[in-house]
């Protein structure tokens, strides 16, 4: 409708997740970094949580787009609260297995010989589960197990799991301790900061073909992002109701009363809301690994940043570059981390029962900190 008017080639806001559309925030390109990271490794788990409509699933299908398929066999599943038995079912027929009147152990012989056939053919396998807050312990148990099928000590399958905040909690839970073990890196994606939803809005519109035309008053963005807290699946809906309204009322120019208007009419159809974040978002462990500094600016920190615009001190090219290097260097020092984990719980398992890591993890130091005390540094001074 009012994509011709105002002379669109396509909806700039529609809610279904379009990897075409893809904006690359400061969150959204750190947590594309740890998922590229993940797929150089080859191994382990990464975990991505986020509130409904941050903006997960676009990251996902960004990804699968890049990654080169004749290495990569990808597959990607929603899960659902299916049994342990039907999630296996799920990632075989994403798989392209017949699955259908099998026993699970049939099953698992046919899973891992497909992946053992995508190894002989130089491939590997990634598996994506998105909505992993819902898989109850039994099924994420199966997922971990799937890890176990290995060649050379090189695992065949990789899975990465996408889901809700209360996917956090869930990996705090004692029977996710083996799964714990093996997650390289996590990251929480919070919402966009002021600055960057108006970027984000003018990103759609441009590519779409916006040449200005509705003009948007400055004020408006300001609003937009009061409104919607910076969650893109709730700044697409405003915006769309924005330009339909502008389409009805023949406007050219959008201001910051049409959007408190706007606003209001949301309001009362589908009712007041919240964007919860959760407090302990920012800087804190999920699953025991560090989550990225100032991840999302869940906690309220991009106030700073928005005064920090406004003073004119930033250099939006400059602090890309440098903030998708720091991505980079985050997941690097996880992985590190993680395999320093492993060459401690070695060299002091022979003291220690079989799959006793609760004595291990009391008696061995942080492996970040006991490296960086060797070089006379501590790590929280760096950031990470």
């Amino acid at each position: 409708m009012y994509e011709t008017y105002y002379g669109l080639s396509g909806k700039p806001f529609q809610l279904n997740p379009d990897p075409d559309f893809f904006y690359g925030s400061r969150g959204h390109k750190r947590a594309m970094a740890y998922l590229e990271y993940g797929v150089h490794q080859g191994e382990g788990f990464i975990v991505i949580t986020g509130e409904v409509g941050a903006g997960k699933t676009t990251l996902v299908r960004n990804l699968l787009r890049k990654v080169p398929n004749e290495r990569i066999s990808a597959a990607q599943i929603v899960s659902t609260q299916v049994e342990a038995d039907d999630l296996l079912r799920l990632v075989a027929g994403s798989f392209g297995i017949e699955h259908h009147g099998i026993a699970k152990s049939d099953l698992l012989l046919r899973l891992e010989a497909h992946f053992r056939s995508l190894h002989d053919a130089g491939r590997r396998a990634l598996l994506i589960v998105d909505e992993a807050q819902n898989l109850s312990p039994r099924a994420v148990e199966e997922l971990r197990m799937l890890s176990n099928f290995q060649v050379e000590n090189r695992s065949l399958v990789q899975s990465f799991l996408v889901g809700q905040p209360e996917f956090r909690e869930i990996m705090q839970h004692a029977q996710m301790r083996q799964l714990k073990q093996r997650i390289l890196a996590s990251y929480h994606l919070g919402p966009l900061d002021r600055t960057e939803t108006q970027s984000y809005v003018e990103h759609r519109l441009r590519h779409v073909g916006w040449r200005a035309h509705p003009a948007f008053d400055s004020e408006c963005f300001e609003r937009i992002f009061d409104y919607s807290a910076g969650v893109p699946r709730r700044i697409n809906s405003l915006c769309d109701r924005l330009l339909l309204a502008g389409f009805l009322a023949e406007r050219k120019t959008i201001s910051p009363q049409h959007v408190d208007e706007v606003f209001a009419e949301l309001n009362e159809e589908l009712g007041p809301s919240r964007i919860p974040t959760p407090p302990d978002a920012p800087g804190t462990e999920v699953a025991g690994i560090p989550a990225a500094p100032g991840a999302g600016y869940a906690d309220g920190s991009w106030q700073g940043a928005r005064s920090r615009a406004a003073a004119g001190n930033t250099h939006p090219d400059r602090i890309g570059e440098l903030d998708e290097r720091l991505a980079l260097l985050e997941a690097s020092q996880q992985i590190t981390n993680e395999m320093l984990r492993k060459v401690l719980r070695a060299l002091r398992g022979q003291g220690l029962a079989a799959g006793d890591d609760s004595e291990l993890e009391a008696q061995s130091p942080d492996p970040a900190r006991a490296v960086a005390s060797s070089h006379g540094t501590e790590p929280g001074k760096t950031g990470f």
